[in-house]
């Protein structure tokens, strides 16, 4: 093995240090977390909205477009409970391309990604989300190591279409105390996917970062419908009637705990046509309302809107526009939020 020691083991408490929640901060914090575990129970009737930029990688254009979140969030907090996207890393099909914030922050003296700094820059931007707007934040778990830097900060996990099929992903998802959104794979398979979610719902024991551990389980694991693709590469998307009918008859057969399915609109959904997205919610809510199983298991979306409509290459400029998938501007935003409080 050949591995270049880049730096010392990172004292995971020193950097946490750096940015804490006052104790204010962490109570509110808290008591929005119980508010999302009683939406995922079944307890709260509310729709759950996880919303926000593809990438986060503006802290600036971030804080902004959460305090605009924020207030549609007190206009609707009846109807809908909003989880803002703060998504600090992203999954590479290749490993080329944008990472996420732990590898773009400060560069050190030899010109080269300091990834300590990286992390202190994420926990800082989604300490600065819960603070300044007063909303919660969820991330994709990408690398599970890492966990231990945001646990006291992120309210919601994710674990994308390339972890699913992981067995430390799923692992480490069974010891997490909040609610855990997988996705189906790329491949569009459910099967993969509901085996995911059994393995984060049981007590798991593993080795994790040097340490053998035992997990509680997690019964906040969850559905998250993101569409597929075929060999052929062509776009499978699984919002559509019939395919909420599978994943309700999946959820009936396996007996899990808390049952609840979330359609990400964008990705294989809207195959990345970003403005679909407004479409495909407008179809679900339509399901909802017409099948009452639907409406019983369909209870979030997951959409990928920004400041500015659709997207722009690294480095380019435009406050508040997407650097990786496009996004929806924010006057779309703001008129399907409402559009799903009414008919959610």
């Amino acid at each position: 093995m050949s591995f270049q020691e880049l730096s010392k083991k990172i004292n995971v408490d020193i950097v946490k240090s750096i940015s804490q929640l006052s104790e204010e901060a962490a109570a509110f914090k808290a008591a929005r977390d119980e508010e999302l575990k009683a939406i995922i129970e079944g307890k709260d009737s509310r729709f759950l909205l996880v919303i926000g930029p593809c990438s986060a990688d503006n802290v600036e254009a971030v804080v902004e477009y959460a305090k605009r979140l924020a207030k549609l969030q007190e206009e609707v907090k009846d109807k809908v409970f909003i989880v803002q996207r703060v998504y600090t890393n992203k999954p590479r099909t290749n490993g080329d391309g944008y990472k996420g914030m732990m590898h773009q922050q400060d560069a050190s003296p030899d010109g080269e990604i300091n990834l300590i700094r990286g992390m202190v820059a994420v926990r800082k931007m989604h300490k600065r989300v819960i603070t300044e707007a007063g909303l919660t934040t969820a991330d994709e778990m990408l690398y599970p190591d890492n966990l231990k830097f945001v646990d006291d900060l992120v309210s919601y996990h994710a674990i994308g279409a390339r972890s699913v099929e992981n067995q430390q992903h799923r692992f480490v998802a069974s010891g997490l105390d909040f609610p855990t959104g997988l996705k189906n794979p790329t491949s569009g398979n459910l099967n993969v996917m509901f085996n995911g979610i059994y393995a984060a719902q049981q007590k798991q024991e593993l080795m994790y970062n040097g340490v053998e551990v035992a997990t509680s389980s997690n019964p906040w694991a969850h559905v998250i419908l993101r569409g597929g693709l075929t060999d052929a590469g062509e776009v499978v998307p699984n919002y559509h009637y019939e395919d909420l009918i599978k994943v309700i008859q999946h959820y009936q057969k396996s007996q899990l705990k808390n049952p609840f399915v979330m359609v990400d609109t964008n990705h294989d959904n809207s195959g990345k046509k970003y403005k679909e997205q407004v479409r495909i919610v407008q179809e679900v809510l339509r399901n909802r309302s017409w099948n009452e199983d639907i409406k019983q298991y369909i209870r979030g979306f997951m959409i990928e809107s920004y400041i500015e409509d659709g997207r722009q290459e690294p480095g380019g400029g435009v406050f508040g526009q997407s650097i990786t998938d496009p996004c929806l501007g924010w006057e779309e935003t703001e008129d399907l939020v409402r559009y799903i409080a009414k008919h959610c």
